[in-house]
């Protein structure tokens, strides 16, 4: 049974919700929150971060003239509420599935999102970007950038807010502070000072003593400016920091609180200059008794009860890859005090929790940092360990400069586990593991691995501490493996050579990590039909195992590579290594089965393998479209 919200009935747009009074708009927070909770019960999504942020939600919508002035959601985890009330209430029961609202925000599914966001980080600087567009064409615009205290790790914020500040860009930050609670606000006093601060008669008042100050000698100038600095800074010593990047901090305060939060959001609305930071503490699953007491606040979750909280999760049939890459990491630690486990902020995505578990001396979490995850493994490698740098496939681009500065060119032996290759469902074409084969395989000296199995996975972990030539990355998909045995420990595998599994005589299936069960069964349905079908598991994308890839060019007529990955990867890799070998000139039908160079957006991970015609069904078409011959005259013959 659905909540009752009568206030947010008649919210269809935030216009509709600047026509309630202050006094109406506690009560509208609350059903906001009860209609979060009970969509999402539905679909399953993030939770956590949205609860958190219901009341700002609110007070934003409330204050500023959206979607004339700008709200950008960093990540935008947090944005459910802001969909809610941004005229998407009809679909919010649609998240994250297919032909349904996005996860995130996303231009093209609103204007009320101006900004897509998905990787963390990057409000400040769009936001930036957006003043001063504003400003070049003489819209006065007020531009919001929202950045959790997780986000702003990264050294991206920092480097916007050296820029607004530099320049003195009329731009506002919401630093929304719910995990490191920098400084608590502590009652009235706190609050107080906020909306003093941020007031048009102390700022006014402050501007007009650093007009005074520039006439004065620069001596007396000086001490007059630091005595202002300490005067705020006793009550504020938290926005030092901020100040000095040239943004004018008020806060913290209380960002459950809208009497606190609307007199301040509006101070610094109609403030006339400068980059503003409003630090507001919330907390992570506020409002929702089960999200409050669970340990990750109910950060992520599947479908769910109301009432307990009771998640709808499925019983796994395997163990999940990242579960056996954490545990055979584990295993090789015991005989190797060199391995090192590195997350950027993502320890439990990534499996290196585990291995924290085992060996917390050895285990950094950097934060939300991937570039200096990978320098710092770099910095490691150099002196001798033996890092495992675990970044999603996704993530691992935001340090793609680093991979190649710092490591391939230093030939340094950093290990790259990379976690969420290929599709991943529900989070859509932002979080798909779409581009690393390609952007990897390209760099002189990478070793590349995919893995077939979870028992390939051990295999490749195994490999990976036993290899010091250089930088390696072995890949593999989110979720369950396939169901084989796993070793007691995994072996290691011969540098560049892949192996055949299945032997046929006509048709070569060259796989390259996780299609290999499609090839296996896709080999099956061939022999129904009469086509022999050798299936061969590539291992490496780099060093290619060419005398492999010549072998089946050679004795078979026609030759299918299959990844889950971009254009441009494994199968461009074979193409050129069969071109340069002359094994293109004598009537080999090839085929390269890839991503489509198209973004997908949510669906199931099942649903997005098939659309893109990397199932066994579209392994089959693609052979007979390659022999010339439609599947139901080869099955009447």
């Amino acid at each position: 049974m659905r909540p009752e919200t009568p206030l947010l009935d008649q919210v269809h747009i935030p216009a509709d919700l600047r026509k309630l009074s202050d006094e109406q708009l506690p009560q509208l927070a609350d059903e906001l929150r009860s209609e979060m909770v009970d969509a999402v019960s539905v679909t399953g999504g993030h939770l956590g971060a949205g609860l958190g942020v219901v009341e700002l939600s609110v007070a934003l919508h409330s204050v500023f003239d959206t979607p004339h002035d700008r709200i950008i959601w960093d990540v935008g985890h947090q944005c459910y509420p802001h969909k809610i009330l941004t005229g998407r209430r009809d679909r919010i029961r649609t998240l994250r599935t297919e032909t349904g609202l996005s996860g995130f925000t996303k231009r093209a599914e609103s204007e009320y999102d101006p900004f897509g966001a998905a990787h963390s980080s990057t409000s400040i600087s769009a936001g930036l970007g957006m003043a001063e567009a504003s400003k070049l064409a003489g819209v006065h615009r007020n531009v919001v950038s929202v950045i959790g205290d997780g986000s702003i790790t990264a050294g991206m914020a920092y480097e916007a807010m050296n820029n607004a500040g530099g320049i003195d860009a009329r731009q506002i930050v919401i630093l929304n502070d719910n995990d490191m609670s920098i400084a608590p606000p502590t009652g009235a006093m706190s609050h107080y000072l906020a909306r003093l601060v941020s007031g048009k008669t102390y700022r006014s008042l402050r501007e007009t003593a650093k007009q005074l100050n520039e006439k004065l000698p620069k001596f007396i100038a000086d001490k007059a400016r630091k005595a202002e600095e300490y005067t705020r800074n006793v009550f504020n010593e938290q926005g030092t920091m901020f100040e000095e990047l040239g943004f004018y901090y008020v806060g913290p305060i209380d960002g459950h609180d809208l009497s606190v939060l609307l007199p301040v959001l509006r101070n610094v609305r109609d403030a006339k200059s400068g980059p503003i930071l409003v630090h507001v503490i919330t907390e992570k699953g506020k409002g929702y008794g089960p999200a409050e007491a669970a340990g990750d606040k109910l950060h992520a979750v599947a479908k769910f009860n109301v009432v307990t909280g009771e998640q709808s999760k499925s019983i796994p049939n395997a163990p999940s890859y990242t579960k056996v890459f954490g545990q055979s990491l584990v295993q090789e630690a015991e005989n190797d005090p060199k391995i090192v486990g590195i997350s950027a902020a993502m320890p439990g995505g990534t499996g290196i929790d585990i291995f924290g578990e085992a060996f917390p001396e050895r285990t950094y979490d950097v934060g939300i940092a991937e570039q200096h995850a990978v320098t710092f493994a770099a910095g490691m490698a150099s002196e001798g360990y033996k890092p495992f740098c675990a970044i999603y496939s996704t993530f691992l681009q935001r340090g793609y400069d680093q991979v190649v500065h710092d490591v391939s060119i230093q030939n340094l032996p950093v290990r790259f586990p990379i976690d969420r290759a290929g599709f991943v469902g529900a989070d859509g074409a932002t979080h798909a593991g779409s581009f690393d084969i390609a952007y990897l395989a390209c760099l002189p000296g990478f070793t590349v691995m995919a893995a077939a199995d979870e028992a390939e996975l051990k295999h490749m972990v195994a490999t990976a501490v036993a290899y010091d030539d250089g930088p390696l990355s072995f890949r593999y998909p989110r979720g369950e493996g396939v169901g084989v045995d796993l070793p007691e420990r995994g072996s290691v595998l011969e540098i560049g050579k892949g192996r055949i599994t299945k032997e046929g005589t006509k048709i070569a299936l060259l796989s390259f990590g996780s299609r290999h069960a499609d090839c296996m069964a896709a080999a099956e349905e061939l022999e129904e039909y009469g086509l022999s079908t050798t299936v061969a598991d590539a291992r490496f994308a780099k060093p290619l195992d060419t005398d492999l890839i010549e072998r089946l060019a050679r004795n078979h007529e026609v030759l299918i590579t299959v990844e889950e990955g971009s254009v441009g990867g494994f199968g461009a890799m074979v193409l050129h290594h069969l071109a340069g070998s002359g094994l293109l000139d004598n009537g080999l039908k090839i085929r390269t089965m890839t991503m489509p160079d198209v973004y997908l957006d949510q669906m199931s991970p099942a649903r997005m393998i098939e659309v893109a015609g990397l199932d066994q069904a579209g392994i089959v078409k693609t052979v007979f479209a390659a022999l010339g011959t439609e599947q139901d005259a080869a099955l009447r013959a």
